[in-house]
């Protein structure tokens, strides 16, 4: 009797290798299926490689060095002894060649031990830059120059192939001066002015962690604030903690062209002011890696901006190709790549699966406080999308936070009014990644703030402010 659900062995091709190609090749692997995944520049994709692990590496460096900056409010003090045999206080000096070194070395170790996981699963990988043939084959080309030629026939094709970042006409990055999010890790010394172009996700993170490193940092944000599409709470926070750090930013500002200038880069805002500092990065956002790989003569329909269309199950306009990740239309994160490659491969080979739904998506800011979230926002509540009620923490009442000296951030539950269901959550806390999960788990499974209330939290815990928010929120069954 077979161990696998299937009748014959499924062919599985993996056009990319991100955490969304990476993971359908597993679970397709885990499955029984003959799989081969193609991958251009190495296992994880850009995700791995110029992307997630190597911007959060470069992130905890910079929160490494606030930690140790802000030592002192802890009573933690510390001196060399000068000459004259009086205590100096030494500065903090960031050696960036040896920070981009190291991350970069993390990046390239983790693309191999993924590599190697594949591998020991008995997924077959090609290295080449692969393009679909009609719906049942990838032709992928290898060797020097790319002149010899694969062909991968396949029951089942999952396209994971990314996206890129998005480049301006008026902004073009030269991998020196001006650069995308991609470029940065070729500095050999922290920027002395880093002007910083979009307030989106990515130009917060990098403007939060390039301030605490030492730059100066001036971000541009076209909107009223930074974070235009986070809870207005928790941006509101991040801005304050901005400024405070002494980074400047220009709210309401749009730019209109970036220019290298002698020694640095000339930024002209719509409105006719001109920012001059050492560095720009461009961070308006990404293209997906959809053009030219076959995908509109395969009859899979792609939206106006180049994005896969799918549906819940990660499946195409073709029944038999599938896509996940950051070049489809669904939701730009990691975590969910890798949920839509399982997903996928689920669904293509019979097995159990769950269509994912947007609203029980966590997703993170590694800012400096970090920005957690899931399910309803406070925005939704008041639009009347969502039938809620909203409390709020602040983390400064926390005991533990007290001790940790820290000073910024929240806890704020939604919950559904009648029968008190948590259906949202944000957090704004270091760590708020890790604090975010009891939330998660409260709206997947449905959990009401009474449920959550009863759950011990250890004392003292950052924590323990979700058990105390939700404890606060006992009556909300009588709203």
């Amino acid at each position: 009797m077979s161990s696998t659900p299937f009748e014959s062995t499924q062919r599985v091709a993996v056009l990319g290798g991100g955490p969304g190609g990476y993971e359908a090749a597993l679970a397709a692997a885990q499955l029984g299926a003959e799989v081969t995944l193609v991958e251009r520049v190495g296992v994880g994709g850009s995700a791995v490689l110029t992307d997630v692990v190597p911007s959060k590496s470069l992130i905890a460096t910079a929160d490494a060095a606030v930690a140790i900056s802000e030592a002192s409010d802890l009573g933690v003090q510390f001196y060399a002894k000068g000459s004259n045999g009086k205590p100096l206080k030494p500065e903090i000096a960031i050696n960036l060649a040896a920070v981009n070194k190291r991350l970069l070395a993390l990046a390239g170790q983790q693309s191999e031990d993924m590599r190697s996981t594949l591998l020991e699963s008995g997924v077959r990988v090609l290295s080449g830059h692969g393009r679909l043939e009609g719906p049942n084959a990838i032709i992928v080309s290898t060797g020097p120059g790319g002149t010899d030629f694969d062909r991968v026939e396949a029951d089942t094709i999952v396209v994971s192939v990314g996206a890129s970042p998005r480049e301006l006409d008026s902004a073009k990055p030269d991998g020196e001066r001006i650069l995308t999010w991609t470029q940065l890790y070729d500095m050999k010394a922290l920027p002395e002015h880093l002007i910083v172009v979009g307030s989106g996700v990515t130009g917060a993170e990098f403007a939060s962690a390039y301030m605490n490193l030492g730059a100066k940092v001036t971000l541009i944000s076209s909107r009223d604030q930074v974070l235009p599409g986070e809870d207005q709470d928790a941006a509101r926070v991040l801005e304050k903690v901005f400024k405070r750090g002494g980074m400047t930013v220009l709210s309401k500002s749009r730019a209109d062209s970036v220019e290298r200038t002698e020694d640095g880069v000339r930024v002209t805002l719509s409105d006719g002011r001109v920012v001059e500092g050492s560095h720009c990065l461009m961070a308006v956002g990404s293209v997906p890696n959809t053009a030219g790989i076959g995908l509109e003569d395969a009859g899979v329909e792609l939206t106006e901006s180049g994005h896969v269309r799918v549906n819940k199950v990660a499946r195409t306009s073709v029944p038999n190709i599938y896509a996940v990740g950051d070049c489809t239309n669904y939701f730009p994160l990691a975590s969910v790549a890798a949920m839509q490659g399982r997903t996928a491969v689920f669904h293509a080979l019979g097995d159990i699966v769950i269509p994912l739904e947007k609203i029980k998506i966590t997703s993170n800011i590694f800012t400096a406080p970090e920005i957690a979230t899931v399910g309803w926002g406070e925005k939704h509540v008041e639009d009347g999308v969502a039938d809620g009620l909203v409390y709020k923490l602040p983390l400064a009442a926390n005991p533990r936070a007290k001790m940790m000296g820290i000073k910024d951030g929240f806890v704020k539950i939604i919950a559904r009014k009648g029968s008190g269901t948590v259906i949202g959550g944000v957090i704004v806390a270091p760590k708020a990644s890790e604090l975010i999960y009891p939330i998660a788990v409260a709206v997947e499974r449905r959990l009401t703030v009474d449920q959550v209330s009863r759950v011990f939290a250890a004392y003292p815990s950052l924590s323990s402010s979700i058990t105390d928010a939700s404890r606060a929120m006992h009556l909300v069954n009588i709203s």
